[in-house]
């Protein structure tokens, strides 16, 4: 770790985990669990029928049947998941990444069961799920970012062209146009309203500048409930469009370029800083250890 920042944060309790239960499958759970054996906490496996032998059910210490075989039975079921929580005598959730992880109505479910949640505060969640509010608080921290607007009126004059007209809600390039020129922007902004709100149920879109040739670098980054944030530096950065590639070529992702390809050495300082920058909250959560990326072209 090659950077630390203490941020000022609420008196969040201390508390000792136990007993974690793994709300994910497969190999994301096995590693979760082979950290938390190392560390002496004993782990609980959620599995749908299907999944009923496999080595994280079999490795895990406890394993309860969701009882189910789709995810939207079984590892997206609130419900469910929390139910075994309360059976199990867990006193923590780890959400892995995908199904719950970035769904902060569950995060929030598991602190209103007195729980702790090993993720970003609910409002952490919420704020990085919307593309705007995320850049606004960017913004506010000091960190550089694209020219941006909100309203068509001033799309020209702020941001200029070519530009992009972007969804705020959703991801994976849906409700995004490029517009080149002023008499393509009210097609574009409808055609990507349409197309946010069948997607994610929000048509709310923004204007930022284009940038044709840009690389997707992540900055990793890990956060705790008493307010340190540190960035693992640059041998740890990764470039998503390189792993979208593979992605896009239905190819297993076996492995993400590490550091990224074709970003020099001098760029990683203030992409570090950037990374661990936040405005000082305005309210604390009740969590234990948060990870999270942050990513900057």
């Amino acid at each position: 770790m090659t950077t630390n920042q203490q941020v000022p944060t609420g008196t969040v309790p201390t508390r000792t985990i136990r007993t974690l239960l793994v709300a994910n499958r497969g190999e994301i759970a096995r590693r979760i669990m082979r950290t938390a054996r190392a560390m002496g906490i004993a782990t609980v496996a959620v599995y749908a029928d299907g999944d009923a032998g496999a080595p994280f059910v079999t490795e895990a210490d406890e394993a309860y049947a969701l009882h189910g075989r789709s995810s939207a039975e079984t590892y997206l079921d609130v419900a469910k998941v929390l139910d075994v929580a309360r059976r199990s005598g867990a006193d923590a959730v780890h959400p892995g990444y995908g199904f719950l992880s970035e769904n902060a109505a569950f995060a929030q479910a598991v602190l209103d069961a007195g729980l702790a949640w090993v993720g970003p505060p609910p409002a952490a969640i919420r704020a990085m799920g919307d593309k705007l509010e995320a850049k606004r608080l960017a913004i506010a921290a000091g960190v550089p970012t694209l020219p941006m607007a909100t309203e068509i009126g001033d799309a020209a004059a702020t941001v200029g062209f070519p530009l992009l007209v972007k969804a705020s809600a959703g991801g994976g390039g849906k409700g995004m146009r490029v517009v080149n020129g002023a008499t393509e922007l009210a097609e574009a902004v409808a055609s990507a309203q349409r197309e946010a709100q069948a997607s994610f149920g929000d048509p709310t879109v923004f204007f930022e500048r284009y940038v044709g040739r840009a690389r997707h670098i992540e900055v990793q980054v890990l956060g705790d409930h008493h307010g340190e944030v540190v960035h693992l530096g640059s041998a740890s950065a990764r470039s998503s469009a390189v792993t979208r590639r593979w992605w896009r070529r239905r190819r297993p992702r076996c492995s993400t370029p590490r550091p990224a390809p074709a970003s020099a050495p001098p760029r990683w300082p203030p992409l570090g800083r950037w990374a661990t920058t936040r405005p000082a909250p305005s309210s604390s959560s009740t969590t234990t250890s948060g990870a999270s990326s942050r990513s900057s072209r």
